[in-house]
């Protein structure tokens, strides 16, 4: 297994409790991939540096975890087909 960080960008405009369930479906995501959550930073809104589709606030996640290739594949997938994230970025951690 792998490590990695992936920070993704939510819209500012979801509720709270919305913005939670998203947060705990891609970290379902994770673990039901064989995948081990190290950490998961929620950094709540902050402005962006640019207006991305109209939006110039975001709700910011990084997570830290450890998982198979495959798994960081579908949660980029995920991201591009979900209304709800405007960014997102993988990076393979170096051990």
């Amino acid at each position: 297994m792998r490590k990695y960080e992936t920070m993704y960008v939510l819209r500012a405009d979801l509720e709270a409790e919305k913005t939670q369930e998203i947060i705990q479906r891609y970290n379902d995501v994770i673990t039901n991939h064989q995948g081990e959550i190290e950490e998961v930073k929620d950094w709540g809104k902050r402005r962006l540096a640019y207006e991305i589709e109209g939006n110039r606030e975001g709700h910011y996640v990084l997570v830290h975890y450890s998982a198979p290739t495959d798994v960081s594949k579908e949660l980029e997938r995920l991201f591009r087909i979900s209304d709800e994230v405007i960014r997102y970025l993988t990076t393979r951690v170096e051990e």
